[in-house]
Formats: structure tokens, C-alpha cells, sequence
């Protein structure tokens, strides 16, 4: 954890408007039920921290896409009802951010009370980090503190802007955060294991780059692999993969060739030629991928030897799913990681919203992994060394 950055155990809170942004992007149905508290309920130490210590409370946070504009089902009413669920008192969600209405209700609170604003994407500057935007937010609170991991890495008016006018702190979960992904760089357990999915090199090279000398094994699996794969020569057919992103994947298998039999790659691979949940499926080795296949998931012998090469390790990160999990036929491979993960003895550090929604899809205890990472873009930059901004404003320079 940075020596500097300012915890909410250095505040003096007492009878003080906190206003404290939270990441309650909660996933939503058709009907607008939530799907998944997960992020209500990691938020709850802090704003309990806040109100055991005669704060009054006022909750910012986004939710969804609006780009700017009112989005009806965007409201965050819903959120509001499970905020007053889970803490056990009454949350006030209010209908806009700012304006004179806003500051005369916040200016009334008492010690204890807790209320919520609309989602700040609404305005347009909030994406912006508009300074008057900032400013505007800033006047509802006497300090500000920032418990959205999930955000950190996007400069916005909620997440860095209201510093700027603010005595500013981490809450609970952020620090702790900070405090888990600190010591995987600095001080890992060994043998360290960094397992990788989903689809994009560009949000997981760094993480690849970065972590090249530090894990002992380096599973590649999900599309992500099938550009290592076209970069190593093999066809591919019409498997999702990023062609012009071949050389960035020769370019690391270049840098890995020392280590090379520690970056593992699928050997075989679960294709089909449609994607559904009664799709007809083969498992055919790399080299037998003919044109017009998609590779869809790894192999059952790849799984065995990712499996092998989890056995052992004293630490596990894995950020991302090693197949189409959300189709039946090529959840496996997903599945069996996810399950070989959580009965590790190992500290197992795990992240990402496809991630999260796996192990969830198969039923798997949540609490069976060391620790479970609130933000997966944050997590990926951290680990690969970039200054978050929504961090770097909570540090003493």
C-alpha cells in the first residue's frame, strides 16, 4: 500500500457531511431488479464506518451507460431501496446531484443520516472532470472520501475532481484493495500463478509485461489466446481474435522466450461453427483448426495441464474467462479453472466483471477466494504499474 495515501482512520468525521463516492454499478434485469449485490454489500463497512462515527452521509455513485443524459432505467431508486435494506435505516435517494434543492437537504442532515444522489452520469461533465461540475459536488461535503475501486482508474469529477476543493481520504474497501494488489508486486507468494482471459490484449498486456518476471506460470486463455495463437502461426478460422494486435503478441512471446515453457497456451480447443446452447461441438488440437472453425473454448487436455500448473502455487491471479462460458457447451473450460482456483490452498486474488459473473453462473462460493477485486479495469492498470488518478489524489505528495 503507498505509505502516503490517506485513510479514513485519519479523519476526523464527527458531525461532518462526507461525501463519499461508491461503485454501485449493479447489474440489472429486464424488469430492473438487481442481479448482483455484490458491490452494495462490499460498500457497507465504510458507510457503517461513517455512521457509527457521527458522520452524515451523502452516497454518490454512476450506474450503467446514460452518456450524459436521464436514463429512466438508470435511476439509481433501485440501489436506494437496497442501500435502506442492507444497512437497516432509512437512505434518502434524491433526484439530482447538484443544485440549490440538493445543498439545502445535505445542509439539514443529521449525524447518522444517510442519502444518496442521482447517478452522476447523468451530466455530461461528470465524464469530463469538469471543474465547475467538481466544484458544484464538492460544496455538499466538508471532506470527501472515495470507496469506488471500480472507478479509480478514470479521472472524472466524482473521482478526482472533488479533491481538488476537498480534504480527501480512501474508505475500507478501497484501501484494502490497494493494500492486497500492493503486496502481489512487491512482496508475492511463491510459486505465483497469473492465469488470463477474456478478449482484449491491449487491457492485459501490460499486466503480461509486467508480470513476466515475477509469475512462475503464465496461463493465456479466452479469445485473448487466439491471438497468441495466430501470432505463433497456427489457423485460427473464424475465431474472435485481434489481427492487428499479432506483432504486440510476438513482440511478448519474444520477451518470454526465456520462460517460454512457463506462458502456457491451449493445445487443443473446443470449436464449433455457430454459437448457441446446443451448438455441435468438437475438440480438436491447435494444429487441426481448419477455416471456418471458431475456437469457442480451451480443450480438455489444456485444462489438465493449466490445471497441473495451478497445483503448487502459493499465489493465483486470474482476471478473465478462459472460454465462451455464458454458452453451455463452452463454459468448461471456465468451470474447471474456476473450481481448481477456489479449491486452492493458495491466496487466490481474482477480478473482472466476466469473472465475477463465472463463478457465480457455477454456483461457487464467493468466499472460497482469498480476495475478490471490486474493479477489473482498476485491477489490470494497477497490477501493470500505471498511476491510477482516482488514487494519486489520495496521496500526500
Amino acid at each position: 500500500m503507498p505509505s502516503k495515501l490517506r485513510t479514513l482512520k485519519d479523519a476526523n468525521i464527527d458531525n461532518k457531511r462526507v461525501l463519499l463516492r461508491l461503485d454501485l454499478n449493479v447489474p440489472l434485469d429486464e424488469k430492473g431488479n438487481i442481479t448482483d449485490d455484490t458491490r452494495i454489500k462490499k460498500s457497507l463497512a465504510t458507510i457503517k464506518y461513517l455512521v457509527e462515527h457521527g458522520a452524515k452521509v451523502i452516497i454518490m455513485s454512476h450506474l450503467g451507460r446514460p452518456d450524459g443524459k436521464v436514463v429512466d432505467d438508470l435511476k439509481l431508486d433501485v440501489v436506494g431501496n437496497a442501500l435502506t435494506k442492507e444497512l437497516g435505516q432509512k437512505v434518502v435517494k434524491l433526484h439530482e446531484c447538484i443544485g440549490p434543492e440538493v445543498e439545502e437537504f445535505v445542509m439539514k442532515l443529521e449525524p447518522g443520516e444517510v442519502c444518496l444522489l442521482e447517478n452522476t452520469r447523468f451530466y455530461h461533465q461528470e465524464e469530463e472532470n469538469d471543474e465547475e461540475f467538481s466544484k458544484n459536488l464538492s460544496k455538499l461535503g466538508e471532506l470527501y472520501v472515495s470507496d469506488a475501486f471500480g472507478t479509480v482508474h478514470r479521472a472524472h469529477a466524482s473521482t478526482v475532481g472533488v479533491a481538488n476543493f476537498l480534504p480527501s481520504y480512501a474508505g475500507l474497501l478501497l484501501e484494502n484493495e490497494i493494500n492486497v494488489l500492493s503486496s502481489l508486486i512487491s512482496n508475492p507468494q511463491k510459486p505465483l500463478c497469473l492465469v488470463i482471459g477474456g478478449a482484449k490484449i491491449d487491457t492485459k498486456l501490460g499486466l503480461l509485461v509486467n508480470f513476466l518476471p515475477i509469475a512462475d506460470k503464465i496461463i493465456i486463455g479466452g479469445a485473448l489466446a487466439n491471438t497468441f495463437l495466430l501470432a505463433e502461426g497456427y489457423e485460427i478460422g473464424d475465431s474472435k481474435c485481434e489481427k492487428e494486435k499479432v506483432d504486440v503478441a510476438q513482440n511478448f512471446l519474444l520477451q518470454a522466450e526465456k520462460m517460454r515453457e512457463n506462458v502456457l497456451l491451449p493445445e487443443d480447443a473446443i470449436v464449433s461453427d455457430e454459437i448457441s446452447n446446443d451448438a455441435t461441438i468438437a475438440d480438436v488440437k491447435v494444429d487441426g483448426v481448419t477455416p471456418g472453425m471458431k475456437i469457442l473454448d480451451v480443450g480438455k487436455i489444456s485444462i489438465e495441464r493449466f490445471k497441473e500448473a495451478l497445483k503448487g502455487s502459493k499465489t493465483i491471479i486470474w482476471n478473465g474467462p478462459l472460454g465462451l462460458y455464458e454458452y453451455i457447451p463452452f463454459e468448461n473450460g471456465t468451470k474447471e479453472i474456476a473450481k481448481e482456483i477456489a479449491d486452492s490452498n493458495a491466496t487466490t486474488i481474482i477480478g473482472g466483471g466476466d469473472t465475477i459473473d463465472a463463478i457465480n453462473k457455477f454456483g461457487i462460493d464467493p468466499e472460497r477466494f482469498s480476495h475478490i477485486s471490486t474493479g477489473g479495469g482498476a485491477m489490470l492498470e494497477f497490477l501493470q504499474g500505471d498511476e491510477l488518478p482516482g488514487v494519486s489524489v489520495l496521496e500526500d505528495k
